[in-house]
């Protein structure tokens, strides 16, 4: 980072609050923000700053975006880029919150080549270069007891970290010490194996979803890695190793250290 960017941010932070009531209340709301230590939750809140900065976060469909909405929104959002900056995120700028789902419509064309124009509710959108998109009746279901695991913040930002380097497909532009190599062969495995999970009727670690398609499977890996890690990690030990060494934290090990998880198994890359 370039000394005016540092000015910048600086400039901001020193400028910015955050209700302190409205912060601790939403960490406190979900797994992953409630086991941070506390230097980790001063970086979040750094980031959740400069964050809500530089996006613009509005509702449509008749949503009233409070500052509770924005906070929820980001400080979920932040998690995953806690230890890689807000610049992860640079690019676009605008985040659209709908009170519950919406309808998105789209075209395919089909194996026999015949185009079909599709409308269907969704809870989630990502768009490349675009806006994220979010069902805030899903948003805030994140963190609840009847879905441990189900992130729809992550699950979009996730799909933005991945479209850093052109259309979602689960490989996302990875740091200069991870292994291209080393990746593929985790998630393609995992994917595999996932799918034919699937298709047997098994019961499966994470949302099966992540069947649709391998931006998928990453999005909803991703989903799992800060809910519900210690599942991925007995499930997909060589995934959960490439996500902590992709979002360099590890949430399993995290949620030990606070006493909110046991360690049942080590990752491996």
């Amino acid at each position: 980072m370039g000394w005016f960017s540092r000015w910048r941010e600086g400039r901001i932070l020193s400028r910015a609050t955050l209700d302190p009531a409205l912060w601790r209340s939403t960490l406190e709301r979900y797994a992953c923000t409630r086991a941070l230590s506390d230097d980790e939750r001063r970086r979040l809140k750094e980031i959740v700053v400069l964050f809500l900065h530089d996006k613009r976060i509005h509702g449509a469909g008749g949503m009233a975006v409070r500052e509770q909405v924005r906070i929820a929104i980001a400080a979920q959002a932040c998690m995953l880029v806690l230890n890689l900056g807000v610049g992860h995120f640079r690019g676009w700028v605008e985040i659209i919150v709908y009170p519950d789902e919406f309808v998105a419509q789209y075209e395919y064309v089909d194996e026999a080549g015949v185009a079909h124009q599709v409308e269907e509710p969704i809870t989630g959108e990502s768009w490349e270069r675009g806006p994220v998109i979010l069902s805030w009746a899903d948003a805030d279901e994140a963190g609840s007891n009847g879905a441990p695991a189900y992130n729809v913040v992550i699950h979009e930002f996730a799909h933005k970290l991945d479209m850093r380097n052109g259309e979602a497909n689960g490989f996302p532009p990875l740091h200069a010490d991870m292994s291209r190599a080393r990746w593929s062969d985790a998630f393609t495995a995992a994917y595999r194996d996932f799918c034919d999970r699937v298709d047997s009727g098994m019961d499966v670690a994470i949302d099966e979803y992540a069947a649709e398609s391998p931006a998928e499977f990453f999005a909803v890996a991703s989903e799992t890695f800060f809910e519900s890690p210690v599942e991925l990690r007995d499930a997909y030990p060589a995934v959960y190793g490439q996500l902590v060494e992709f979002y360099r934290q590890d949430p399993a090990a995290r949620l030990h250290a606070s006493g909110q998880a046991p360690v049942r198994a080590s990752a491996s890359a």
